[in-house]
């Protein structure tokens, strides 16, 4: 890890940026896929599936079949601990239904704010080096709570051209309906245009690597809606005397595993606990089973000494990460502070995998220093707002004066004629 002590304000701003992802090469392949998707729909997909990943699809659409013999293979260990997961998150997601907002602006002025839930949401739960279920949990419970009429989803599948059983079991579930077996930026491609077999989803949900990232991005500038533009996963720790060393090397080491390009950032107040904490990361490391990948990922990452807790808030909001681990005398007092954090985690026994797992907080959460003006999934992340008003006789007369002066001041005739058309001969009628 790169290590600065006391570092000075005018490079924070270098030490807290992430690397660059800005790939032409990518950029090009993605467009590349999004074309051919567009363009060919179900062909293209089983195409690129056979020239990028060597499969070849029967069927994109997982089966009846499929979803019963995955119900066979999960262990019924797993099962019970996805279930207290689900229980969790369904209950601090129900929480987060929206209510109707209703205000009398004046007198006949009556205005509304709805919350309507997307139709049809697209997940993306990505493949790679491990099954990802826990995602699953994490963006279906959500539409679900928020009332999405249809909930597909698209994940890649294994070369026997089988997804994982557990990822399926969650997915049935949670409530989604329909699974393809379709990774990459060509799932997004899938969903953002719509296929003979996979229909357009009205959003996009779920994170996934570059090139799912920069599909991601392309296709919201045609008019498709998606949740966020999601980086590598980052974590920064904040420590004192009070934290346990082991403890916090175990948490940086959490996220360094999930990728090479994770982001891990220790924040501590003196150099002797920043010394005891990467010892047990070096002891730690070298036990994981995934270990080359979290070696790379703490060599491409920072170690900080700041000694005055005042500077460690204002570093962490900065820094603005995607997970914040607050391990330090008055954890809450910190907390308060920090303006600029995805999820938070209080104290010495709130490890960051509670959050990515079984709490009850959703795990997709911002990155690349987006914090600092965005906030994770949620259930209203699975909704939209609609506005309504309605206005009497008597409250238009009231408003029209100031309607027409402010139309006609702006040079929209049209707009004050609307108002004064209704006005003539309404002196004296009331409702």
């Amino acid at each position: 890890m790169r290590k600065y002590i006391e570092p000075e304000r005018s490079i924070w701003s270098e030490i807290v940026a992430r690397p660059s992802s800005d790939r032409p090469e990518i950029q090009s392949r993605v467009r590349n896929i999004l074309s051919r998707v567009k363009n060919g729909g179900d062909k293209s997909l089983r195409s690129l599936a056979y020239e990028i990943d060597g499969i070849e699809l029967s069927s994109l659409e997982v089966s009846p079949g499929e979803f019963a013999e995955a119900d066979k293979l999960v262990p019924y260990s797993l099962k019970n601990a996805l279930k207290t997961a689900a229980s969790n998150i369904w209950k601090f997601h129900k929480e987060q239904m929206p209510g109707t907002l209703e205000v009398e602006t004046m007198p006949g002025v009556k205005c509304f704010r709805k919350a309507v839930p997307i139709n049809k949401a697209g997940l993306y739960i990505p493949g790679g080096t491990a099954p990802l279920f826990s995602t699953v949990l994490m963006l279906a419970i959500p539409a679900s709570i928020a009332g999405c009429r249809e909930i597909v989803m698209c994940t890649p599948c294994g070369k026997d051209g089988k997804v994982h059983p557990s990822v399926l079991y969650a997915a049935r579930m949670c409530g989604v309906g329909r699974v393809f077996k379709i990774g990459g930026a060509q799932a997004v491609g899938a969903m953002a245009y719509g296929t003979g077999t996979v229909p357009k989803a009205d959003k996009i949900f779920g994170p996934g690597n570059r090139y799912v990232a920069e599909a991601k991005r392309i296709v919201s500038g045609e008019g498709v809606a998606v949740d966020m533009f999601a980086g590598p996963s980052e974590v920064l720790v904040m420590a004192d005397n009070s934290s346990v060393p082991e403890y916090v090397a175990a948490d940086l080491l959490s996220q360094a595993e999930h990728g090479c390009d994770s982001q891990v950032c220790l924040l501590v107040d003196n150099e002797e606990l920043a010394e005891r904490i990467e010892a047990s990361l070096r002891a730690q490391l070298r036990l994981l089973p995934r270990k080359e990948t979290a070696d790379e990922a703490l060599n491409g990452s920072i170690s900080v000494v700041l000694h005055s807790r005042g500077e460690m808030v204002e570093f962490a909001n900065a820094y603005a990460p995607e997970h914040l681990i607050i391990s330090m005398v008055d954890p809450w007092g910190i907390a308060w502070k920090v303006n600029a954090a995805g999820s938070v985690f209080i104290g010495n026994y709130s490890p960051e995998s509670a959050g990515d797992y079984a709490s009850g907080t959703n795990h997709t959460l911002p990155t690349s220093g987006t914090a600092s003006a965005s906030g994770g999934i949620g259930v209203d992340s699975f909704t939209h707002y609609v506005t309504y008003q309605e206005i009497s006789r008597n409250g238009l007369a009231s408003l029209s004066d100031a309607i027409i002066e402010m139309a006609v001041a702006e040079g929209l005739d049209a707009h004050a004629n609307a108002v004064a058309i209704r006005m003539e001969g309404l002196s004296d009628k009331t409702d």
